[in-house]
């Protein structure tokens, strides 16, 4: 006869609430204990399991899935039910779900399922199934009934904070007839914001984002809403329906910033307190390994800061499996990317020697780049490019073991596991760029600041994982560009990195620094080295790894608690003490740099209680950071002079921001790439022309971003010349040939500088711009000097090689020696610039 087992002893079997207890009763589980690191965290949290809001860090391939699914399970079994797992996507929901059916957990992926409801079963579902403004687990404020939720698992916390911005944050698309409502009603604002931001918005063409002012935001609101209304009843407008029900709600605490393509509305904060299922959840639990800055917890999902601050780890962090982490242009700055790429290729196939032949097995290559045209540069050698909707397909065939060689993932740092064969040889080549209005907006404002660098390395450390997945997986790592290598040797930096990813690092710098100036030659043999498991290495990885502990602590700043409690505070029309929360925190922010990008949102709450205040808090701020939206009354323009002969200016910069050649040769590099020709990063090409006649030792400014007219970019080259420069590196239209609008905006700017600088001030008009052909109707302002695509790279050669030479032997600090390579490289004076420029011809 048939025995029911589970009948068995059921009535005096206890229920089980140690995560651990639990596991151990599982009769399905697919090996017979937990990982120690795992034990570990779920002791931690098994002591913590009433705090409303815990951090769980693991290295990437610690088990964190597994954590989550027992962690959950106990609450459930502790009464703290339901209980729901959170995936930033659909791929990682399935993998999650198929992890919980060999252990033998009950989950389902059915909102609905009574299972669910009645805490059998945990529900498995993506972030934003219950984050959105029209959430079936309800939302405060338009009539959906409320579900109450006992435990909320976040998986890949980093994935889903930045889910939780877009989920409340509307943006119109040049396209929609909504935009050209919206840019009519601020036209005004935009002028007055940016005379040359509104032409280039007015135009179509890509420029530096441009902020509504909150001023007309606060008192044109209601007119906003008007607009919007009748778009987002309408489920085929997407880019409003699911976030307007909430976003509605808090349209008075947004900003709105807008571009040439688009409209960009989003809250202060996230407005998670609308969303009842999570805010206001018994338990919160996030699992996270690369979180450096764990202030975005406390902006975006309202956690409490005491909590998040005392996050809970492994003792030990030797759980993370074995990398080689290299940075060839920190071995070799004048490396040429191309043959980097040209020998990452042939180690995929084999070809270990470059002969042509196959000395090795082949491997797979993951090759992570920010863009399209990011990507281009690989596909001459690339065997597969996958964007976010098409990778699953190859990911599945590189887990099983395929052979697909060389495979380039666009814009996927996280979320894509490819334990083992999967991924042995791994590149990172850029890092994410801002895409949207207001993220371009916020890096411009900090960018040099400890906060970028926590965020850039936190996008870096989140790609690096995704070639290992347990303690004995091993990939190696090669960091392509000059901004990454700079994280592997500026204390800036490195000190953003996790514990056992700082270690690897460092002991990859050892072998570095035998093979520096060696050529590729040697960064192939090491690689050849680590990928064939040699003793040596295996001994000193295992020696350095060994007794890395955590970081315990949590990162939260002051300055983001405050943010929360300020938007708190607003919502309850608390308008002067949300201020007030703000200001007192920029005490605890050492760069007035940095808290001036703050203040700027401490002025928008004043502004609701004491207009004219905010204006004079809003000026404070413009003065600390250029970036802050200008205000009302505009600074007198200030004539830029020579404070110092060049060298010697040079000499002086380069020894305040360079310890190091290599820092010297790679913060330069770091510069020049962002003088581009791409619609996507015209902020960086304005920030690196200024910062480049700074290198050179002259004085440097961003006139339109100070007084808000003028040219992009003005360098005194003498006491009585000004390079007068306007950037159209944006430029994508189909006919590239200059047009009259741009010869008219570049004049105006050549009257502004007669009109502030008065006689006795000569200047000379410069233009970057892909062609130097203008059209028959326009006519260039005496004078005009054009610099193109290849006037640029011809600028760029001649400063990598200055920069080479004046980074040996300490030359840089040495005014002579530094005068001696501007004048060889021709880099003085007007020259400087203009001899990679060619004179404007009419077109035919």
């Amino acid at each position: 006869m048939a025995i029911d087992f589970l009948r068995v002893g059921g009535s005096r079997r206890p229920v089980l609430i140690d995560p651990r207890d639990i596991f151990r009763a599982l009769p399905t589980k697919p090996w017979p204990r937990l990982r120690l690191e795992q034990g570990e965290v779920l002791k931690g949290w098994f002591g913590r399991k009433d705090a409303r809001d815990v951090v769980i860090k693991q290295n990437t391939g610690g088990g964190k899935t597994v954590v989550g699914l027992l962690i959950a399970q106990s609450s459930i079994n502790d009464g703290v039910g339901p209980a729901i797992y959170l995936t930033p996507d659909t791929y990682l929901a399935a993998q999650a779900k198929k992890e919980a059916e060999r252990l033998g957990i009950a989950v389902t992926g059915d909102r609905y399922d009574e299972r669910f409801v009645s805490s059998e079963a945990i529900l498995v579902t993506t972030f934003q199934k219950l984050v959105n403004g029209r959430s079936s687990f309800g939302v405060i404020g338009t009539g959906r009934s409320i579900t109450s939720i006992g435990t909320v698992i976040v998986d890949d916390a980093h994935a889903a904070l930045a889910l939780a911005e877009r989920q409340f944050t509307v943006t119109v698309a040049r396209s929609h007839p909504a935009y050209n409502s919206l840019v009519s009603l601020f036209q005004d604002s935009f002028e007055q914001q940016s005379p040359s931001g509104w032409t280039a918005i007015d135009g179509g063409v890509p420029s530096t984002p441009v902020a509504v002012p909150f001023w007309d935001w606060s008192s044109r609101v209601e007119r906003v809403r008007a607009i919007l209304q009748p778009f987002a009843s309408d489920d085929d407008e997407k880019w409003i329906y699911f976030a307007w029900p909430a976003l509605s709600q808090v349209l008075s605490l947004c900003s709105a910033t807008v571009t040439a393509e688009q409209f960009e509305i989003k809250p202060l904060c996230t407005p998670i307190d609308l969303i009842p299922a999570f805010a206001q959840a018994k338990r919160r639990i996030y699992l996270t390994a690369t979180l450096a800055d764990d202030s975005v917890l406390v902006t975006e999902l309202g956690a409490g800061a005491a909590d998040v601050a005392a996050p809970v780890t492994p003792e030990r962090a030797a759980d993370l499996g074995d990398r080689l982490i290299l940075a060839p242009l920190a071995l070799n700055p004048s490396a040429d990317e191309g043959v980097v790429r040209e020998m990452v290729k042939e180690i995929s196939d084999g070809d270990w020697a470059s002969d042509g032949t196959t000395e090795s097995e082949p491997i797979n290559v993951i090759v992570l780049v920010p863009s399209d045209a990011r990507a281009a540069a690989w596909q001459p050698f690339a065997n597969h490019t996958c964007h976010v909707d098409d990778l699953h397909e190859v990911v599945a065939k590189l887990k099983s073991g395929e052979h697909l060689g060389l495979v380039v993932l666009v814009n996927k740092y996280d979320g894509v596991d490819l334990p083992g064969d999967a991924c042995r040889l791994l590149v990172i080549d850029g890092v994410p760029f801002p895409l949207s209005p207001s993220e371009s907006r916020e890096a411009s404002a900090l960018r040099g600041t400890d906060t970028f660098a926590a965020r850039q390395v936190q996008k870096i450390e989140q790609g690096m994982g995704r070639g290992i997945r347990d303690a004995e997986d091993y990939c190696a790592v090669l960091v392509l560009g000059a901004d990454l290598a700079m994280t592997l040797r500026a204390p800036a930096y490195l000190r953003h990195y996790s514990p056992a990813t700082r270690r690897q690092i460092d002991l990859s710098a050892d072998i570095a620094a035998q093979i520096k100036n060696q050529g590729l030659e040697s960064i192939r043999e090491v690689v050849a080295l680590f990928l064939s498991r040699d003793p040596g290495w295996l001994a000193a990885s295992s020696e350095a790894i060994a007794g890395i502990e955590y970081d315990h602590a949590g990162q939260v700043s002051d300055i983001a608690a405050a943010r929360r409690r300020g938007f708190d505070l607003a919502r309850a029309n608390q308008m002067a003490e949300a201020s007030s929360e703000i200001k007192h925190a920029l005490t605890s922010i050492a760069s007035p740099y940095e808290a001036g990008w703050y203040e700027e949102e401490a002025a928008r709450y004043q502004h609701f209680v004491d207009r004219d205040g905010a204006q004079g808090t809003l000026r404070h701020a413009s003065i600390a950071n250029l970036n802050v939206m200008t205000p009302l009354a505009v600074p007198p323009v200030t004539r830029s002079r020579p404070a110092a002969e060049q060298a010697r200016a040079a000499s002086d910069f380069l020894a305040a921001h360079y310890s190091t050649g290599v820092e010297l040769e790679l913060g330069i590099q770091a510069m020049l790439g962002g003088m581009v020709f791409d619609p996507a990063r015209v902020p960086e090409a304005e920030e690196a022309f200024e910062r480049l006649g700074r290198h050179l030792g002259f004085p440097s400014e961003r006139p339109d971003k100070i007084y808000k007219t003028g040219p992009d970019a003005l360098w005194s080259v003498r006491e009585d010349l000004q390079l007068v420069i306007e950037l159209k590196t944006g430029v994508a239209r189909q006919d590239l040939r200059i047009i009259k609008t741009e010869l008219d905006q570049l004049s105006g700017h050549v009257n502004w500088h007669a009109e502030n600088y008065g006689s006795g001030y000569d200047n000379v008009p410069v233009l970057v711009h892909p062609s130097s052909v203008h059209r028959a109707d326009g006519t260039p302002a005496p004078g005009t000097r054009i610099l193109t695509p290849e006037g640029i790279e011809q600028l760029k050669d001649r400063v990598r090689a200055f920069s080479r030479e004046v980074a040996m032997n300490g030359g840089w600090k040495n005014e002579d020696r530094v005068r001696a390579l501007l004048a060889s490289h021709q880099l003085l004076g007007r020259n400087a610039l203009l001899r990679s420029s060619v004179r404007p011809t009419r077109e035919e």
